[in-house]
This record gives structure tokens, C-alpha cells and sequence, in this order.
């Protein structure tokens, strides 16, 4: 179903890359689309292609140049005169010349973005780096998790600070990785958290298999029993190789004695709370 939406169909589709030797063209890959047409009552299109087709791309002179690449709709009935009978209606199309700005399709026509070139003058082979993807994915896919813990027992920052140690214990999960995952949101929240006996200077983190959050902070100078919270965010590309499989999700201290000699723990009262969402996005 549509569902109003339009652009590629997954993650990979359609990627528009340089020619295997650099020259006056790019490549765009396999894959299909789903595109709105732009007319009343004309419906959605859906386009596929398979292996690479080649859409020439035309040097530049003395002055630089910035094309826009997209798949393109010309069904007679709506617009323009191709003939369904010898001709696709369906094509990759170059527009020339677009200028620099956020590139938008033009008014009026039925296609989907999916490359910017930005050529500089005098240039006729075109680079990675002259490419800027504009693919959206038109439905993408996004999975959301929420786990709870609570602990029943105290557990203190395992005692070799100045270095990564997985703790708590229970703020731990076997996540399973939809195929199709490109991103990850985490969010990890330790609510009720109790320090005692001095300050405490410690840092946390997240890992998701062997990928790490930046970490967050706890800096606290008091010296009687008190209660902090602490949360953990970070959003983090899937690598290719965790995509359907099951990962491990932990949460890590580093807690550092020059700053502080106090004693962190999760006790009774304590919640740990892990927001996970997996999304899909153009690869």
C-alpha cells in the first residue's frame, strides 16, 4: 500500500554510484520505487530495475554545474508524449543545471529524486564525492522495544575503577536485529540510582555488540546517602553484519577515583529502563 508516501522500496534501492572507471555518467543499482503521479486521480506508479543502468552525465565547461538525477513518470495520458508501445514511461532522467539549493523535483512532473551531481568546471569524469544521495524510502520499516528492570538487590560499581565494566548486571539484553535495520535509537534511563560514602566522578556508556555510545557523566560532590538519575542516548548505524542477527546491549561505568571516593549502586528503588527502536533508512 502507498499510504500516501512515495520513494524507493528498501534500504539499498536504486543507489546511484560512479562508473566503475570515473567518466561522463553514473550507475544507478537495482532496486524499485513507489511514485505519486502529480495529477488528480493519476494514482502511483510502481518502477523496478535490475543491474546497473548507466545514465550519461555531460562534461562541464568553463563553469561549474549541479544536475539533479531522478526517476521519472511520463504516462501520456497525464503528461508529455511517449508512446507506452516502443518507449518506457518510466526512466532515469538528468536534469541539467539545478543550481546549488535544496533541489526539489520540479513543479509539475512525476519522478522521485535520487542524486544531486555537483560537477566542478572543466570536469568530465564524474566521483564518489560529486554525488549527494536524496533517495527516501517510501515506507520505511521501524521496530520499537521497551524493557524494564528493577532491581531486588544492591549492587555497587564493581571495585577495579579507572576502567569499562559492565554494570549493573540486570541493565543487560539479547536484542534480536530486524533485517532491514539501518539505525538504532537507545535510550537508556537509570532512575533512583544510590550514592554514599563521598563524591563520585563516573562515566556510562552503552554497547550494542562491540559499538559504543559517547558517554554521559555523573559528577557528584555531595557526601550524605542521595539519590541521582542518569540517562543514556545515542543513535547508532547498524553494520551489515548485525542486521538479522542477535546482539548483545549492556550498559558500562568507568568510574574515576581521583574525582571522588564515594560508592554508586543500584538498589531497591532503583528502575533501569531501555527505549529501543530499529529504523530503516537509504543504505
Amino acid at each position: 500500500m502507498a499510504r500516501g508516501r512515495q520513494g524507493i522500496a528498501e534500504a539499498a534501492d536504486l543507489k546511484v554510484r560512479p562508473l566503475e572507471a570515473p567518466g561522463p555518467g553514473v550507475r544507478v543499482g537495482d532496486g524499485s520505487a513507489l511514485i505519486h503521479g502529480v495529477s488528480p486521480w493519476q494514482g502511483a506508479y510502481t518502477q523496478s530495475n535490475t543491474g546497473d543502468a548507466v545514465v550519461d552525465v555531460p562534461p562541464t565547461g568553463p563553469f561549474a554545474r549541479t544536475d539533479l538525477l531522478v526517476l521519472r513518470i511520463e504516462d501520456p495520458e497525464f503528461e508529455g508524449e511517449r508512446d507506452p508501445r516502443t518507449q518506457d514511461i518510466g526512466y532515469f532522467h538528468l536534469i541539467k543545471d539545478i543550481g546549488n539549493e535544496a533541489t526539489p523535483v520540479p513543479r509539475g512532473m512525476t519522478a522521485i529524486p535520487l542524486a544531486r551531481i555537483t560537477l566542478p568546471r572543466n570536469t568530465a569524469a564524474i566521483t564518489a564525492e560529486m554525488i549527494t544521495d536524496l533517495r527516501r524510502i517510501a515506507n520505511p520499516r521501524a521496530e520499537r522495544t521497551l524493557r524494564t528492570v528493577h532491581p531486588d538487590d544492591s549492587e555497587k560499581v564493581p571495585p577495579k575503577h579507572g576502567h569499562w565494566a559492565a554494570w549493573p548486571k540486570e541493565a543487560a539484553w539479547d536484542v534480536d536485529v530486524p533485517a532491514w535495520a539501518t539505525k538504532a535509537t537507545l535510550v537508556i534511563t537509570l532512575s533512583g540510582l544510590r550514592a554514599e560514602s563521598g563524591s563520585i566522578y563516573a562515566e556510562l556508556r552503552m554497547c550494542l555488540g562491540e559499538r559504543s555510545s559517547k558517554p554521559t557523566v555523573v559528577d557528584d560532590d555531595g557526601t550524605t546517602t542521595r539519590r541521582t538519575s542518569v540517562m543514556l542516548a545515542e543513535s547508532l548505524a547498524v553494520p551489515p553484519g548485525y542486521r538479522g542477527t542477535r546482539q548483545h546491549l549492556a550498559v558500562q561505568i568507568n568510574q574515576i577515583d581521583k574525582h571522588g571516593d564515594g560508592d554508586l549502586s543500584v538498589a531497591r528503588g532503583t528502575t533501569v529502563t531501555a527505549d529501543i527502536e530499529f529504523t530503516e533508512s537509504p543504505v
